[in-house]
């Protein structure tokens, strides 16, 4: 008989910060929520956000919290936003239509600047943490028309500093089986375009729907939720970039049975992640996967992007 798994590690402190993208009600009402590690102290920060929130970091050297509102699609009015960890204080740093529809957000914490994904941009963009002199790093297609192909659309966003590497997924059509994640360097080669770069690898395809990405630089490891149908969809998974480099890339599923799974969020020093989905339920469990639990059940809506900071 196998050993058991290991218990979940010993509570430490730490907060949460999560979204709820507002489509579960009539009116939308997006929120940006938080709690303890466990799920204990929930509570709402901030409501009746009605321009679909879906990407959100925390800066605790400020003590901000940021996020991006993917806007109306058709109307190409997408914008990222902060506010005090209170809640408190809301600002626009990238107004309405200087990126198309922001999706996951990131801080690289070295240069001290905001990566994000734009879906039917299909690009990746970054600015300074004001908003000020913002750049498009990739761009998937210039052409308007191929905004509808979703095999372009930009999600998920993860960088290291220490490997100079930007990680992203592109997640082809709803539960299509052609999703795709891909690495590039974060500085563009010299002579080189947003739409013409030499360094972009795709690490890992036929993925049923990859959706947000985190990277943990310390193991080399790389995990994403992906919202596809099953067996291999409503999953969080995880690739090592050691075995990219014998080329034996083969993604391990970690987690199954998620409800559209798409925030997740790493806790390092305690060996553990964090995970929700659009049904609406907040889930943790080790970094391999074992002893997954739900730490709330039901939040009223439906968890989009997630934070975790360290206590």
């Amino acid at each position: 008989m196998a050993p058991p798994p290991p218990p979940p590690p010993a509570p430490q402190a730490g907060r949460l910060y999560f979204l709820d993208i507002g489509i579960s009600t009539p009116e939308l009402n997006g929120r940006i929520l938080t709690c303890k590690p466990d799920g204990s102290d929930f509570h709402e920060l901030i409501t009746q956000i009605n321009m679909l929130p879906d990407g959100i970091a925390i800066d605790m050297l400020h003590r901000h919290i940021y996020w991006t509102n993917m806007g109306i699609p058709s109307a190409n009015d997408g914008s990222i936003q902060r506010c005090d960890l209170s809640g408190k204080n809301i600002v626009t740093i990238v107004p309405r239509g200087k990126t198309h529809t922001p999706k996951q957000l990131i801080i690289a914490p070295l240069s001290r600047k905001l990566y994000w994904s734009d879906r039917e941009g299909m690009k990746l963009m970054r600015a300074n943490m004001d908003g000020s002199d913002l750049e498009v790093l990739y761009r998937a297609s210039t052409v308007d028309s191929d905004k509808r192909n979703q095999d372009n659309w930009c999600v998920g966003i993860s960088v290291d500093e220490e490997s100079n590497s930007i990680f992203w997924s592109q997640k082809g059509p709803s539960k299509g089986n052609k999703g795709r994640i891909f690495r590039m360097g974060l500085e563009m080669v010299p002579g080189e375009s947003a739409e013409r770069r030499t360094d972009v690898q795709c690490i890992v395809d036929n993925l049923p729907e990859p959706i947000d990405l985190e990277f943990d630089s310390v193991s080399g490891t790389l995990y994403w939720t992906d919202r596809g149908d099953p067996p291999f969809g409503n999953t969080v998974n995880s690739v090592t970039l050691a075995d990219l480099a014998i080329g034996k890339v083969q993604p391990k599923i970690l987690v199954r049975k998620l409800h559209e799974g798409i925030g997740l969020a790493l806790d390092r020093k305690g060996s553990r992640m964090f995970f929700g989905d659009l049904g609406g339920s907040l889930y943790i469990s080790n970094l391999d996967g074992s002893c997954k639990s739900t730490l709330l059940p039901d939040i009223g809506g439906a968890i989009t992007g997630m934070a975790y900071i360290e206590g």
